[in-house]
């Protein structure tokens, strides 16, 4: 019997560092198999005392089908029970059986054991019968593709036998009547066809490993099954382009900057990463371009949006395989309570977090800060010259979140010992010299962002804001600035950092961008694509229904002050929200602020001033400059929330960590 698995401390502490050896990253797929076989153990101890939870398959035969497999190949079921696919079914089907996830007819779930074992028979050469679930009258066979009966398609969920005989394979529908036919094929080597649809594979190099690229597999997604959608040729051909890029990217760089070692933050080894899945679907809020998303269940996978080139993608490829390592330490060590309080300033999010997702956050953006400051001056690799902005934005922020976690997580002792490395990491890079114009273009970035969420995210009392009016209408002193509180989270309005957005656009950026005529609005520039900043955005998500950019913003972000003293117009009609205020605060970056001459309070306030009611205040405050509202800009105490605290993070400008 096999004792507690202990983890060598320096490889730790490369892990908390932000990178990890090969021999570190291997340490956590050994906690992933160990894990997996506990899950899988608990898995068939419930289908052995509920038999009927498999339907038409037995137990028995599925498992003297595995361990016949094993005999004949060793390794080949481990191997399979490791892949992605296999660890985000059995999580799934786990939760199905403590109720706490939703899908097709349990038996449809459970029976996907069946499937695995399919699999492990092809891959040994054994022979082996089983019953195994259809959906729509195609079988799910992980790792390897799907499997479609010939004939009227079927509806709904069916068994499905299957007979394997040296890597040949016969499925026959259960059903008379049905129309559909039996299929013979042999999986291991069968090309694509319409009857078979085997998963796409990404060359790491020729000859070498490869990557996943699943459109097929029933529970590719973070949870729930969803049905294939296949790529066309032309989609794959793209995913096959840019992984190649993305593949030479990660490789050794070129430029002059500062470098990783080979295991350092942000570096990867692309064989590490063992499934990609296009991103399916659409988001309620708009487009996905620029998404991406991961979980704990399936190590080294990641879903991810289209992105529009190899450097997004190699980005992208390392920020998700940081979850993972995350997710892999978090199933070996306890790291901080489980507070799940939505309550704390992400730089990278629209919404407040809570503690185990900052952690995660700032744990992935330390990966992404590394990446781009290993390609600064490598203009192969980032030929528009941002990785300096890029670098020392994600620096600012994720100092600041780490700051939040050290000072609001009740952390564990393995918890101060990976925030502590993290921290070591990022104070190191804040040392580095990086170019003057990038470094303050990255403060004007974090501050314009997080003023924007505290508007969008805090609001005051209705006493306090009922002061305010009084103090403007009256000339008397404002009252004293008290606690925020949370916007409801059904009050909250989606928003993107359309702002952020515009200093990755070198167009912008620089001079000769078209006259501007219009007071509010930039004709031309109404259609920045996220396709062509959406994978380093700002804001994760910034997509191309966000609003357009208004003049101001683009004056900002070029370096003017547009007549307006950096102040977006909509602020100085009085007429300005969240957004503008964002800007205000970004300018006060660029240049010493001066008095305004007779500011007018933002048109929320105005119109109470005016003897109207309380009305839709919300987030909104004066601007800065007004005492009211010095805690958005400057230093001081934490702030917190009727309920508890919020972080650090609130209250302390990114420019204190720079």
């Amino acid at each position: 019997m096999r004792g507690p698995m202990r983890m060598p401390g320096h490889w730790f502490d490369e892990l908390a560092a932000g990178g990890g050896s090969v021999a570190a990253v291997g340490f956590l797929m050994k906690g992933e198999r160990a894990r997996r076989l506990v899950l899988l153990r608990e898995l068939l101890g419930r289908l052995e005392e509920r038999p009927a939870l498999l339907g038409p398959a037995d137990l028995d035969v599925i498992w003297r089908t595995v361990e016949r497999a094993e005999a004949r190949k060793p390794g080949c079921v481990e191997e399979l029970l490791l892949s992605p696919q296999v660890g985000s079914w059995l999580a799934h089907t786990l939760r199905r059986l403590h109720g706490t996830s939703v899908g097709p007819p349990l038996w449809v779930d459970a029976g996907h054991l069946a499937g695995v074992a399919v699999v492990a028979a092809l891959r040994a050469g054994t022979a082996a019968e089983l019953v195994v679930p259809a959906r729509e009258g195609a079988v799910a066979l992980p790792t390897l593709g799907l499997a479609r009966l010939p004939g009227i398609p079927l509806l709904g969920f069916q068994p499905v036998h299957a007979r394997l005989r040296e890597g040949e394979l016969l499925l026959l529908p259960t059903g008379r009547g049905t129309g559909a036919t039996a299929l013979t094929l042999r999986p291991l080597t069968a090309p694509q066809s319409a009857l078979w649809w085997p998963t796409h594979r990404l060359p790491v190099r020729p000859g070498g490993p490869e990557v996943a690229l699943d459109d097929i597999d029933p529970y590719r997604d973070l949870d729930r099954p969803i049905p294939p959608r296949r790529l066309t040729p032309r989609e794959l051909g793209t995913w096959q382009s840019l992984f190649t890029e993305a593949v030479a990217l990660l490789g050794p760089a070129s430029g002059p900057g500062p470098r990783s070692r080979g295991t350092g933050p942000g570096t990867l080894r692309p064989e590490a990463i063992g499934r990609i899945v296009p991103w399916p679907g659409r988001l309620r809020h708009g487009p996905v371009a620029g998404l991406s998303a991961s979980t704990a269940d399936a190590f080294g996978s990641m879903v991810v949006a289209r992105p529009p080139d190899g450097a997004a993608l190699a980005e992208t490829m390392v920020h998700e395989f940081q979850h993972s390592k995350l997710g892999a330490l978090l199933h070996l060590f306890a790291m901080l309570d489980d507070d799940r309080e939505e309550e704390h300033y992400a730089p990278w999010r629209p919404d407040p977090r809570h503690l185990p997702g900052l952690l995660h956050g700032a744990y992935a953006f330390v990966g992404v800060a590394g990446f781009w400051r290993d390609r600064i001056g490598d203009r192969a690799a980032d030929p528009l010259d941002l990785a300096p902005f890029r670098f020392a934005l994600r620096r600012i922020q994720t100092r600041t979140v780490l700051r939040t976690l050290a000072t609001r997580a009740a952390l564990t002792g393995p918890g101060r010992r990976l925030v502590a490395g993290l921290t070591r990491t990022v104070d190191g890079w804040l040392r580095e010299p990086v170019d003057g114009r990038a470094v303050a273009r990255a403060r004007e970035a974090a501050a314009g962002h997080r003023v924007e969420w505290r508007l969008r995210n805090l609001r005051c009392a209705d006493e306090e804001r009922a002061g305010l009016a009084a103090a403007l209408r009256t000339g008397a002193p404002p009252p004293p600035v008290r606690q925020p509180l949370f916007v409801p989270a059904p009050e909250r309005a989606h928003w993107q950092d359309v702002r952020g957005a515009l200093y990755l656009r070198p167009d912008i950026t620089q001079d000769g961008v078209p006259d501007v005529t219009v007071a509010d609005r930039a004709p031309g520039l109404a259609s920045v694509a996220v396709r062509d900043v959406a994978p380093a955005a700002v804001a994760r998500g910034v997509g191309p229904g966000a609003a357009p950019p208004v003049r101001a913003d683009v004056l900002l972000v070029r370096g003017g002050r547009g007549g307006t003293g950096g102040v977006p117009g909509a602020l100085v009609r009085g007429a300005g929200g969240p957004a503008s205020a964002g800007g205000l605060a970004a300018g006060a970056h660029r240049a010493p602020p001066r008095p305004p001459a007779a500011p007018r309070p933002p048109g929320a306030v105005r119109r109470r001033c005016r003897g109207g009611g309380a009305g839709a205040v919300g987030a909104r405050r004066p601007p800065a400059g007004c005492p009211a509202t010095a805690r958005l800009t400057s230093a001081g105490p934490p702030v917190r929330r009727v309920r508890g605290p919020l972080g650090e993070a609130f209250t302390r400008e990114a420019h204190h960590s720079a």
